[in-house]
């Protein structure tokens, strides 16, 4: 889903994009602390950034900055997934015995939580009584603009393998100069994958960093691993999307949200 309905409106705002954006998530932000989960708990503790303040600020100076490219000629299926858990797709030794199985099957054994098993041979999920996903990337409450209370999600089908940075948005990002195996490298990265609430996927789409930050507790982590995959794989950054990172990575270093 798209905030514009052409490429011409959403330039127009490209100005004032990072302003809005920094408002929205602020605002999203108090209301954070007073969310609970929807099975009756508290939203759990936010996930925590790998890197220092210094070093995502070097980073966001990394990416390389063009004008968003065009939609000509893009599919999913130029992006070839699942893979079967490879050691380069970064998943790493604790889950290396998982070789049979896909990266999203590898990415719902590590995002979940409680008793939730994964069988190397057959690749089932089998979720216990404490078992489940919660997401948080958080969803706003259209009517009322405050984030809605943090999912919980017991059944593996009901939950999406977000792509951190879009695959549409990769493409629109360089992506579509490169090969084959880059791309696979891409859809398949432990990096750019998380589970999340359908509905919180669905709200972003494939919107940049200019349109769509997630307004939960994941977001300066959401905004450490976008980063990370652009400067990883040379996708770009237009002007927009360069200064809302700059404005939101400024917001996560001053709340000390980096280590």
């Amino acid at each position: 889903m798209k905030w514009f309905s052409s490429r011409t409106a959403r330039k127009a705002f490209a100005v004032c994009a990072p302003i809005c954006l920094a408002a929205t998530v602020a605002s999203a932000c108090t209301a954070v602390d007073e969310s609970t989960s929807i099975d009756g708990g508290a939203p759990g503790p936010a996930p925590t950034a790998s890197i220092s303040g210094k070093d995502i600020g070097e980073l966001v100076e990394k990416l390389a900055e063009a004008p968003e490219g065009s939609m000509s000629g893009y599919s999913r299926e130029e992006f070839p997934h699942w893979d079967t858990n490879k050691p380069e797709h970064g998943f790493g030794d604790e889950f290396a015995q998982y070789s049979r199985c896909t990266s999203r099957e590898v990415m719902m054994l590590r995002d979940a939580v409680g008793t939730v098993t994964l069988d190397p041979k057959t690749c089932d999920l089998k979720v216990g009584k404490d078992g489940g996903w919660r997401d948080a990337y958080g969803f706003l409450d259209s009517k009322t603009g405050k984030l809605k209370e943090y999912k919980f999600m017991t059944d593996p089908a009901k939950v999406d393998a977000e792509h951190i940075v879009a695959l549409a948005e990769a493409w629109r990002s360089g992506a579509n100069k490169l090969d084959e195996v880059t791309r696979r490298r891409i859809a398949n990265d432990a990096i750019n994958l998380e589970a999340s609430d359908p509905s919180a996927n669905r709200s972003k789409g494939d919107q940049d960093a200019a349109n769509y930050l997630p307004p939960g507790n994941f977001r300066c982590v959401y905004l450490e691993r976008y980063i990370t995959v652009k400067v990883k794989y040379g996708l770009t950054v237009d002007p927009a999307e360069h200064g809302a990172l700059r404005t939101a990575v400024a917001d996560c270093v001053s709340r000390g949200e980096f280590r």
